[in-house]
């Protein structure tokens, strides 16, 4: 770690210095917001860099006075009587955040939705702009910390810039356009981009140039006192020491300081979390802040702050985002800020008297850009409506009020989304089918089913026809709220029993006494299920199976509670002949259950004798109603047969295994052996489309062994017992083609009809 440091230690200089540039006139200017000593956002500037950002655990965080928190001191100061009794103030609310970091309060950072934090960012960048267009063009009437919409003297942001037409001053707008061309062309070109001088430096040394030689001009031109940063000076270090201010502890008896407490403690609190998870988004290295140990942080910051007289601290979002935009790698640039905003202001503060507003004011014009790109904006839309419209109220609202009451504004409208969200799609609802012929709508809760979902659960269960069955799993889910419970325990217990509706539980806890597992439906084939089927039936559910298959909409079975019920006896719709292929498992691709089907492998599924002898079983003895022979496409041992011909080679030959001979032998007489003989000259294509016509005939074929080579299943399907169907499934969709042929079945089944080979 210690290498990390040092490695990046020249960018986190550049970068320290440029956010010490930004930081410096909005601590002055958040001060002189607060109607609090100016000195306060300095020494609250300082404690961020060097206290906050050593302690803290995020490498792009910045912390110090925020311009979201002047209206709060503003009140705070006026409701005690004193800045010094607001001290006390401040350090209680220092302590309040070390117990929430204590206690992990900051896990609620993790429930601020994402279209507010960005609407955050955005909006900041729209205040940036707004705000310092007026100190760009020298008008300085407001300072230059104040983000809210009002200002003082009845005007607003809107209004400010429209005074700002008529109060350009032609010095301060000269440096300040300057400034903006400058930084905006600074990053356009290769080399000055990868400068090891940071722009913001080489900005402030130009306006600083300009400033003194517009002041030699004279006249018009010439910047004013007024339109420069202006740090107190001291004459002495006994004159520094009394710009501090320090508590009243004699106030602890009023309980006002402690509602005071409580208020600055929240305020600061959730800012830092807001801002934590922002800056975190655009950090180019995607870092994870660790949101309590940041509480601690800025908990130990506000109580120094309160002890040595400065305003109350959290992260601030235009430092952090100007720090990341600068080249930041680790928090090493936040005690360089800091520790340049002691050095400076001590020791050189006539100096930094000489930086014009106006090009600081550049500087975070064009960091406001980068906030609120139009790229973003448009990401925003592309996202939907849900995101989109708490994005842009938070925009607005925090453009049109101030920080947090925007913020609060932006949470509400989100929340409203996620109820309406709720209310729309809250639980994954499946009609189900089973081979019983019973329709169950399957409602699958969620992992956490809060109070929250209570509104749309209620209109589910009134959608349920009366007669009507449903289930209700709780399989995935973890926590489920009490009321969400008592609604389910009275529907079950009451509205259920009046309306005929009958109600199964699955996955419920033993924790939920009244609210016992019970599967009052059947979803594997019993004996009484068996009895109702007939071949055509059977050949739905199967159809039906492959399309849950293909759709991802498998049912959900208790293969548990299966094991227990098939364990008496067996009792198959049908019997499957299919290829032993490693892709084609039958109860997959047919969405089946345990029981459901006798299921017998050979390669090429081809009816031998003792492959018929299990067939007779299953269909004579165990009752099933239905044969089916499945193909496949790319079958290996198809392939084999046909390259087999082709070659004038055995397979004892092509691959010593003797046993295979018969096997293959008998897929080749589904083979046109004449066509074969030019295969060698047939594309890729062409070989595969061929292949997977023979392993077709091949299907047809075994169908009509069947019938001549077992008098008992011939027997069976001319009786009408029983249907034998073919079907070829394809390895690379999972789509299954259901055939019949003219003798496979007395009836017409709702199928392809394909002739006999």
């Amino acid at each position: 770690m210690n290498s990390l440091y040092f490695k990046s230690l020249p960018r986190d200089m550049n970068a320290g210095l440029v956010v010490f540039l930004v930081a410096l006139p909005l601590c002055l200017g958040v001060a002189l917001a607060s109607n609090a000593p100016l000195f306060s956002g300095i020494i609250a500037g300082v404690i961020g860099g060097l206290i906050v950002g050593a302690i803290s655990g995020s490498h792009t965080s910045v912390s110090g006075p925020s311009a979201g928190s002047t209206a709060l001191v503003v009140a705070q100061i006026a409701a005690l009587g004193s800045f010094e009794a607001f001290l006390v103030a401040v350090m209680l609310a220092g302590l309040i955040q070390i117990a929430l970091g204590g206690f992990k309060a900051g896990f609620i950072a993790s429930f601020f939705p994402s279209s507010v934090i960005k609407g955050l960012l955005a909006a900041i960048g729209v205040i940036l702009i707004l705000k310092q267009i007026p100190h760009a063009l020298g008008y300085d009437a407001a300072p230059m910390g104040h983000n809210s919409f009002h200002q003082t003297g009845n005007t607003n942001t809107f209004s400010a810039l429209v005074e700002t037409w008529f109060n350009i001053q032609p010095g301060a707008a000269c440096v300040g356009l300057v400034s903006v061309a400058l930084l905006l062309t600074w990053d356009r070109i290769k080399w000055l981009k990868n400068s090891p001088v940071p722009a913001p430096l080489v900005v402030v040394t130009v306006g600083i140039v300009m400033s003194l030689l517009l002041r030699n001009a004279g006249g018009h031109w010439a910047i004013a006192p007024s339109h420069l940063v202006q740090v107190p000076v001291a004459d002495s270090i006994q004159g520094l020491l009394k710009f501090l201010n320090h508590p009243d502890f004699s106030v602890l008896n009023n309980s006002k300081i402690y509602m005071a407490a409580v208020t600055i403690a929240l305020v600061t609190s959730l800012e830092t979390l807001l801002n934590l998870e922002a800056v975190d988004k655009i950090d180019p290295e995607q870092r994870s802040s660790p949101p309590n140990r940041e509480l601690v942080a800025q908990g130990i910051g506000n109580v120094a702050a309160g002890l040595l007289g400065g305003l109350p601290i959290s992260s601030v979002i235009v430092r952090s985002s100007t720090n990341i935009n600068a080249g930041v790698k680790t928090k090493s640039s936040t005690i360089i800020h800091g520790m340049l905003l002691l050095g400076c202001v001590t020791l050189i503060p006539t100096l930094l008297n000489y930086i014009p507003l106006s090009v600081l004011a550049g500087i975070l014009i064009v960091t406001g850009l980068k906030l609120a790109s139009p790229k973003l904006v448009k990401q925003m839309w592309s996202e939907g409506r849900p995101q989109f419209l708490p994005f842009i109220i938070t925009v607005v609202a925090i453009v049109l009020t101030d920080l947090l009451d925007g913020i609060l504004i932006g949470l509400g409208a989100a929340v409203f989304f996620i109820l309406h969200s709720n209310m729309r799609r809250p639980m994954k609802k499946t009609m189900e089918k089973h081979a019983a012929g019973d329709e169950v709508l399957r409602v699958e809760l969620a992992n956490q089913v809060s109070f929250l979902s209570r509104a749309a659960l209620e209109a589910t269960l009134r959608e349920v026809p009366r007669g009507g069955h449903l289930l209700l799993d709780a399989s995935e889910t973890d926590y489920i709220d009490p009321d969400i419970l008592d609604l389910i325990t009275d529907f079950k217990t009451t509205t259920a029993e009046a309306r005929g509706v009958q109600v199964s539980l699955a996955g419920f806890k033993d924790r939920y006494p009244k609210l016992q597992d019970r599967i009052q439906y059947v979803d594997y084939s019993s004996r009484e299920v068996q009895s109702g089927l007939t071949p055509r039936r059977v050949l739905e559910i199967f159809q039906e199976g492959n399309q849950r298959f293909l759709t991802g909409n498998r049912l959900v079975r208790d293969l548990g509670r299966q094991v227990g019920a098939t364990s008496a006896g067996q009792f198959p719709m049908a019997v499957v002949l299919s290829c032993m292929d490693s892709r084609t498992p039958a109860e997959l691709v047919f969405d089946l259950g345990l029981g459901d089907i006798f299921s017998v492998r050979v390669a090429g599924n081809i009816a031998r004798d003792k492959v018929l002898g299990s067939m007779e079983y299953g269909c004579a003895v165990a009752g099933a109603k239905l044969i089916l022979v499945m193909g496949h496409t790319a079958c290996g041992a198809v392939n084999a047969a046909v390259d087999l011909i082709s070659s004038h080679k055995t397979v004892g030959e092509a691959t010593g295994c003797m046993n295979l001979s018969s096997l293959i032998a008998e897929i080749q007489q589904s083979v046109d052996r004449s066509k074969c003989e030019n295969s060698g000259q047939w594309s890729q294509v062409e070989k595969t489309a061929y292949a997977n016509e023979v392993s077709r005939r091949n299907v047809l074929r075994t169908m009509r062994m069947i019938r001549e080579r077992s008098a008992t299943l011939d027997g069976l399907v001319s009786s009408g017992k029983i249907a034998i169907v073919g079907a070829m499934y394809d390895i690379t969709t999972g789509e299954i083609v259901f055939f019949q042929t003219p003798e496979s079945a007395v009836e017409k089944l709702p199928i392809t009809m394909a002739a006999g080979v």
